[in-house]
């Protein structure tokens, strides 16, 4: 069963886009894991977790309470990562023809993760509403960088009781400047798995990731 984990994402005094994607970049704890194994040599792991966090900051899971108000083309929310300090920004730099946002979190020893998605539009399926979102990102600590491209799926799973979900599914190719490439692949109950060169498959939870998150009081803006 899913942990619900939209409802920080989507606070009871509404939000717009560009905050809702703020606050869904507000799991900046897996950029510090990435940054200490670097520190330590351990350049494939930090792409494995630098990759869990690109695909759990481009996703929300749990009860699609309310949908986001649209921002204007060119305007930019910032707000901070409350459990670390990093400074997350959205822009919305187009909405037409379709929605293209960048965004970045800088992280307090000035690491940087940077990306974009362009929303292409919505796709009626059996299981729900999809949000196909071509994206890509990147993150960069000192001389190392590492690259992530790929399609992450937004989808409503609607209900006739008034209950409709959100969650996500998608995958992403990983590679990065020491030389280590892989492939992350996420599913519909928020599991992840991911592989490494030639290691075994690891599996991580956004469900478990972000749950924390869900149970903190609102941030104050940057």
């Amino acid at each position: 069963m899913l942990i619900e984990t939209a409802r920080y994402e989507l606070p009871p005094e509404g939000i717009t886009l560009l905050g809702y994607i703020v606050r869904r970049m507000h799991k900046t704890e897996w950029l510090v894991k990435a940054s200490a194994l670097l520190v330590e040599g351990k350049t494939a792991q930090a792409l494995e977790h630098s990759a869990v966090y690109a695909a759990s900051s481009s996703t929300s899971y749990g009860r699609a309470y309310y949908q986001p108000q649209f921002n204007r083309i060119g305007e930019i929310v910032s707000e901070a990562d409350p459990i670390t300090g990093a400074i997350i920004t959205a822009r919305l730099d187009s909405s037409s023809p379709h929605y293209n946002i960048s965004y970045e979190a800088i992280m307090p020893n000035r690491d940087i993760f940077r990306g974009s998605e362009t929303i292409t539009g919505t796709t009626v399926g059996l299981r729900g509403l999809g949000m196909p979102a071509p994206s890509k990102f990147t993150f960069t600590s000192s001389d190392y960088t590492a690259e992530f491209t790929g399609i992450i799926t937004s989808e409503l799973a609607l209900s006739l009781i008034g209950n409709t979900r959100i969650r996500a599914y998608g995958f992403l190719n990983l590679k990065d400047s020491a030389g280590n490439t892989g492939r992350l692949d996420l599913n519909r109950l928020g599991d992840m798995a991911i592989q490494i060169n030639d290691t075994p498959v690891t599996h991580h939870a956004i469900t478990k990731i972000t749950w924390m998150n869900t149970q903190l009081p609102a941030p104050q803006p940057a």
